[in-house]
């Protein structure tokens, strides 16, 4: 079967199961093109809850499926390929979070999007990489403890010097890998090009950067910018998302170093296998998960998140 047999296959199985797909950002060209929904982790999530169908297919990694199950409970929710995972996510567990609250209690647990349910169920308050800075200037709280990631719990301190922010040593080891000698390569190979950088990245990349931002962030700034040419700060999708989309620019990544294999386990038959019901995972969460994990995000939009 081609490609192009599959989508078509898939694109009646949508249909035929009453499915919204939704895919990550970062997923291939192929699976981007037969989504319902594409976009980043939080504002993928959001997106569906609200789609009409009953069954939501995240392609993506098993975090993103669960907060899509925290905003739709109601839905059957399924991860495409249930090995997935994000090290990022898995990083910290509840208890050690709890233990963390007894050594700080005077703080206000901040948790990054990118953490698993169990996790924001101890959590204050969740916070995307665009919407980070914006509510820890928010929070009355001046003390802070900032997790998982500390790249971007970095950028945040440096965006919020008004706060005390205590930061845990996580974070995404595929964009904390990038060298700062990397960029500066990257940017005498290409003098003419703005190099935009996820704030995952660490300081002393973020430091060089032309612009600082999400993933959605980067591809909106790139699509509207007047310049020609860009170096991707994020995960190589991006780079090759951005050359379809704009043809008469030029987009050239930061580093071979920055592939997510777990976004790259999912594939084109995951999907149909999942949406013939011989695949993937549905995702289960108990009611006082979904209760007190979703508090953490109510906080969130409540804060303009």
């Amino acid at each position: 079967m081609t490609i192009a047999e599959l989508q078509a296959e898939i694109l009646r199985l949508k249909k035929e199961t009453d499915t919204c797909v939704l895919a990550h950002s970062y997923q291939a060209r192929e699976i981007l093109e037969i989504a319902d929904v594409a976009g980043d982790s939080y504002a993928l999530a959001a997106a569906g809850a609200k789609q009409p169908q009953r069954h939501l297919l995240l392609c993506g990694v098993r975090f993103m499926a669960e907060g899509l199950k925290l905003l739709a409970p109601e839905k059957t929710v399924r991860l495409a390929n249930p090995e997935a995972g994000c090290p990022m996510a898995e990083q910290m567990d509840k208890p050690f979070i709890e233990a963390v609250k007894q050594q700080y209690p005077d703080h206000t647990i901040v948790a990054y999007i990118n953490t698993t349910a169990a996790l924001k169920t101890v959590c204050d308050v969740c916070v995307t990489s665009s919407s980070a800075v914006q509510i820890v200037k928010k929070l009355p709280n001046n003390n802070i403890v900032f997790l998982p990631d500390c790249n971007l719990g970095d950028y945040v301190a440096r965006q919020c010097p008004e706060k005390k922010i205590k930061l845990l040593q996580g974070g995404c080891p595929i964009h904390a890998a990038v060298k700062k000698s990397e960029l500066l390569a990257a940017k005498r190979a290409h003098p003419r090009a703005l190099a935009l950088v996820h704030p995952e990245c660490t300081p002393d990349v973020v430091a060089l950067a032309d612009y600082v931002g999400s993933t959605k962030g980067i591809m909106d700034y790139a699509r509207q910018s007047g310049a020609k040419e860009f170096i991707i700060g994020t995960e190589l999708s991006i780079a090759a998302h951005l050359q379809y989309e704009c043809p008469g620019k030029r987009f050239y990544p930061l580093s071979k170093k920055l592939l997510c294999p777990n976004m790259k386990l999912t594939t084109l038959p995951d999907v149909f296998l999942a949406l013939t019901g011989e695949g993937g995972d549905t995702i289960e969460l108990p009611p006082k998960t979904l209760r007190d994990a979703r508090l953490c995000i109510d906080r969130m939009i409540a804060l303009g998140g």
